[in-house]
């Protein structure tokens, strides 16, 4: 069994849970669960009210994957890592550029198309273009079905929609309207980061992302890194909605003060 759920995303902190079962019996009797947490750009405390709402415990997360060196991708990884002793996984790139000297002692190195095998989870790490030292991606697979996981990137590359194209579920960056966000009150440089090909995902480009790895297997696909200031979640479900043919109803989307519920794959 795989599933994922948002613990909030968004530009002011992003943590994303991912949960594998594998056909093993522990000791108390119940599955063999993994754990993953894709970033970890909350506080300790948030996080650890965060996990509870989830119904997990904070020593139960096996292992942190942090995706790139921005504070709302790593910010709370060294505090959580330090207390729970938390191995956390990132891209030597991502490491140098975090500058946070505390992650070393629990430091492993992930690497574009190495997969990592933890636990009852297969992870596959991809590089995308993002204005970060060596961003990466990731698809998660209990060995039968697939999550990938693309938020954080000015465009998709052919590698990614590759690594993409087999998915079962999507959690996918819908970041900016790009009308709200050339009407709104960035200034120039910023708005012409946010839309650069190293920047983040319009609505447009990650609705044609979805479309073009839309197959018969895909199944949800829930909508993520909205942008508060410019975007709205109507656009974004009218724009995901007809991309895969969908009604607009059944889009989910994850929202910065409690991200998403809990989503089987």
């Amino acid at each position: 069994m795989l599933r994922f759920r948002s613990l909030g995303s968004g530009s002011a902190g992003n943590a994303t849970l991912v949960e594998a079962s594998s056909g093993g019996i522990g000791a108390s009797g119940s599955l063999c669960t993994t754990r993953l947490l894709v970033d970890c750009g909350f506080g300790l405390r948030a996080l650890e009210t965060r996990l509870a709402q989830a119904g997990v415990e904070p020593s139960q997360i096996d292992a942190i994957f942090v995706t790139h060196e921005h504070s709302d991708h790593v910010g709370g990884a060294a505090a959580f890592s330090k207390r729970y002793s938390t191995p956390v996984w990132m891209s030597h790139g991502t490491w140098q550029g975090a500058r946070q000297p505390a992650l070393a002692e629990r430091l492993c190195v992930a690497a574009d198309g190495v997969v990592i095998a933890l636990g009852a989870l297969q992870l596959t790490p991809f590089a995308v273009p993002h204005d970060a030292q060596e961003p990466l991606q990731l698809c998660c697979s209990d060995g039968q079905r697939q999550l990938g996981i693309l938020t954080d990137l000015g465009h998709a590359t052919d590698s990614v929609l590759q690594h993409l194209s087999r998915c079962n579920a999507l959690f996918l960056e819908f970041n900016h309207d790009n009308d709200l966000l050339q009407q709104g009150p960035y200034p120039a440089f910023l708005k012409q980061r946010v839309a650069g090909k190293l920047g983040h995902l319009s609505n447009a480009d990650a609705a044609q992302i979805a479309a073009t790895v839309n197959h018969a297997g895909l199944g949800p696909v829930v909508a993520a890194h909205l942008s508060r200031q410019n975007n709205r979640p109507g656009l974004v479900r009218t724009a995901l909605s007809q991309a895969l043919g969908r009604l607009p109803h059944e889009v989910d989307i994850a929202d910065q003060a409690t991200g998403c519920g809990w989503t089987q794959v």
